[in-house]
């Protein structure tokens, strides 16, 4: 890892760790996974100074795509602070064009080295895309466009995910992170020269732990 300072003027510099690879981006969030869940979480970057040193630019490490679920703040799950992570939210992890735009700003222009895609499981999504598989019916207004986007997932592992919703879970999280380089060019070359990685990652709402599902450059 490299040293970021950033400086504030009559103020001491806040010096903190940055990740300078894709893995150690992703170490940092296991890490930080693993005191959350142990209950010994540092709190790190909430001070008053670091508020202070950030407002003149952001250099996160890793940008967080993940479920709207409110019981899914990535902040506290990965034990992380001000200006760490780039937290971009949807019901169901579902890409649309703002998604998109969003991931690359932090990507190209903030130099991002780690996209991270974070499903869980008893998703509110996934149980509606299955509900409709099984009886044939959708939620009206624009919920059932979230519905629709996520039903591709489920049905490509269709009669598993019909007997443990996990299946599907796991699925859509493949899916999002392979759409994720399949739409963008900004993160497939990034991923092909090495600057960038991209990981999907299952979190479990009673244990409060992550699984890693896939990945690409990581």
């Amino acid at each position: 890892m490299t040293r970021l300072t950033a400086g504030v003027g009559g103020m001491d510099d806040i010096d903190r760790d940055w990740p300078a690879t894709p893995a150690s981006a992703l170490q940092l969030l296991v890490e930080g996974n693993k005191r959350f869940v142990a209950g010994e979480r540092l709190h790190p970057h909430q001070d008053a100074d670091h508020r202070t040193a950030l407002a003149p630019a952001q250099r996160p490490f890793a940008v967080l795509f993940g479920c709207s679920d409110s019981r899914l703040a990535a902040e506290i799950i990965f034990d992380q602070g001000l200006g760490d992570l780039f937290v971009v939210r949807t019901a169901g992890h579902v890409i649309g064009p703002e998604v998109l735009g969003s991931i690359e700003y932090a990507i190209a222009a903030l130099d991002t080295p780690l996209i991270a895609v974070l499903g869980h499981d008893s998703c509110g999504a996934i149980a509606a895309a299955l509900e409709a598989v099984r009886h044939g019916t959708q939620p009206d207004g624009f919920i059932r466009d979230v519905v629709e986007r996520v039903m591709l997932s489920v049905l490509a592992v269709r009669q598993q995910a019909l007997d443990d919703t996990d299946a599907a879970v796991e699925e859509h999280i493949r899916y999002t992170v392979d759409l994720l380089l399949r739409r963008s060019k900004v993160i497939a070359d990034r991923l092909a020269d090495g600057r960038l990685g991209m990981v999907g990652l299952s979190y479990g709402l009673s244990e409060g732990t992550v699984r890693r599902i896939a990945g690409h450059g990581v």
